[in-house]
């Protein structure tokens, strides 16, 4: 079967026709570097790196481009609210610029820890805004804006469509009708549904960063960034366009129009959304609020180092959340954390059993090399291959893909030097580094039983961890930490290095 797409353009799943023959360009809304992301903020880049390795896995060249927003957005995707990077940067007491720096470091390592691959362009706000301007001049000179307050709106009654991706209605939108979750009391609007290209009267006095404009200094309505900055690296029409399901009504709903607006054509072919994770309601709770989108404004508040903290691995969260599909809401609970943590812990020492079966001692690189060249697969595991591709290419069916992998390791007719190039060609779109983890399972089993830990194997784990941090690789770092940590021994970081002593 051809890939088959959920375009929420339309509602319906669509066989994926490139604009142009094995290339995808494609866009992914990123972070706003305020803050830590939560663990809901970290699915929507789960969801675009199993895209974009499904893609890659499928043979397609790819450009995946994808924002880092370091100027500042209002608390809600309509003009309103609190600016969250002067917020920020007020309770700190540092510079807007200096508190983008250290969250958007704090996002790669987050995006690291869980094997997301970067992005092949990745591009700031703050290093765009004169893309900016000259988009919003083509908007202007095609009718679509009007100067009001101070500030440059966007009138959206001048664009016919508008509203399509979230099936509003403009006639609707005129008389009143068909209103969003916030609707904006600004008296300079026209219509409520307006919003801004380019303030120059800001809401808040000491407004960090402003540039000069036709429209007077000031600085950009958030919308207008990702349409310049996906036009700027993929054209003014690509393929995909991504991001979560809250951006469709407002955020999305803005882009497509002024990027529209823009160059009188059609921008994006395929629209894909992620749901929401939701917290799920603890068992012995009554309050009907005990459950929700997780969000910072609601308390429901964890991140990535959370979940380290208490013992798992980062990939324990990647399997939870590949173990349900990317249109469907997922409920987190420490419950069903433990459960992926589980799952994903006997899936690797399965692999570890089949590496020692096989002898294997290369790398997963190696492996997959060697797997995505394999023309002679066997009939049992070319079928596997084939339930495992259409898996994916039904709108990218991680649940049935996971169980395809599980069932195929199991099959005792094929041997296990066939199973680690299946286990390499699969996890090359599962992400979850099976083989690498599965030849660490097999180094931590050699160690000698808690308390009586040679000192020299301590040192050597110590020595492994600093490499894997120098190198960036704070999954593995993590992961040694934990290890020693079970067995009883406390590792101390200082200036001069790392120290280790048993509790």
């Amino acid at each position: 079967m051809a890939l088959q797409l959920f375009n929420t353009m339309g509602h319906r799943l669509e066989e994926f026709k490139p604009i142009k023959d094995g290339y995808v360009g494609f866009y992914g809304c990123g972070p706003t570097v305020y803050n830590y992301a939560h663990l809901g903020n970290m699915r929507p880049y789960v969801f675009l790196d199993t895209l974009d390795r499904t893609l890659r896995f499928l043979g397609y060249d790819i450009k995946h481009v994808m924002n880092i927003t370091d100027i500042g957005h209002l608390s809600g995707d309509a003009d309103a609210g609190e600016d969250k990077m002067i917020k920020t940067a007020k309770e700190r007491g540092q510079s807007v610029l200096e508190i983008a720096d250290f969250y958007t470091k704090a996002f790669y390592n987050d995006i690291d820890r869980l094997n997301i691959r970067r992005p092949d362009v990745v591009c700031k706000a703050t290093e765009h805004v004169q893309d900016m301007i000259e988009l919003i001049k083509k908007i202007e000179a095609n009718g679509h804006t009007y100067m009001a307050g101070g500030n440059l709106y966007y009138d959206v009654t001048t664009y016919p469509d508008y509203g399509k991706l979230a099936n509003i209605n403009l006639d609707d939108l005129k008389a009143g009708a068909g209103k969003r979750d916030v609707v904006v009391i600004d008296e300079n609007k026209r219509n409520p549904y307006d919003f801004v290209l380019w303030f120059t009267k800001s809401k808040f006095e000491d407004q960090a960063l402003t540039w000069d404009s036709p429209w007077g200094r000031g600085y950009p309505g958030w919308h207008i960034e990702c349409s310049a900055m996906s036009m700027k690296y993929l054209g003014e029409h690509f393929d995909i366009h991504t991001g979560g399901i809250d951006h469709v009504p407002i955020h999305h709903t803005n882009e497509i129009a002024q990027s529209e607006g823009a160059t009188g054509k059609k921008w994006v072919n395929y629209w894909l959304h992620n749901e929401f994770l939701v917290v799920a309601k603890a068992k012995d709770s009554n309050d009907s609020d005990d459950s929700g989108k997780m969000s910072k404004s609601s308390g429901n508040f964890l991140t990535l180092q959370t979940l380290i903290d208490k013992g798992y691995d980062a990939l324990d969260y990647r399997f939870f959340l590949l173990g349900a599909h990317y249109r469907t809401q997922i409920a987190f609970s420490w419950d069903a954390m433990d459960s992926a943590k589980n799952a994903r812990k006997a899936l690797v020492q399965r692999v570890a059993n089949i590496l020692k079966e096989a002898d294997y001692t290369g790398s997963s690189d190696e492996a997959e090399k060697t797997a995505g060249g394999k023309k002679d697969w066997s009939p049992a595991a070319a079928g596997y291959l084939d339930k495992f591709k259409e898996a994916m290419e039904n709108d990218l069916s991680t649940p049935k893909a996971l169980s395809v992998l599980q069932v195929s390791l199991k099959d005792n007719s094929i041997t296990a030097q066939e199973k680690i190039l299946l286990v390499a060609r699969m996890d090359f779109v599962l992400g979850l580094l099976l083989i690498e983890k599965a030849q660490e399972a097999g180094k931590e089993q050699s160690l000698s039983p808690a308390g009586n830990e040679d000192a020299a194997e301590i040192q050597a784990l110590i020595q492994e961890r600093n490499e894997a941090k120098k190198s960036k690789n704070y999954a593995r770092a993590d992961e040694i930490r934990n290890m020693l940590k079970s067995k009883g021994i406390v590792l101390v970081d200082t200036p001069q290095g790392t120290s280790w002593k048993k509790e």
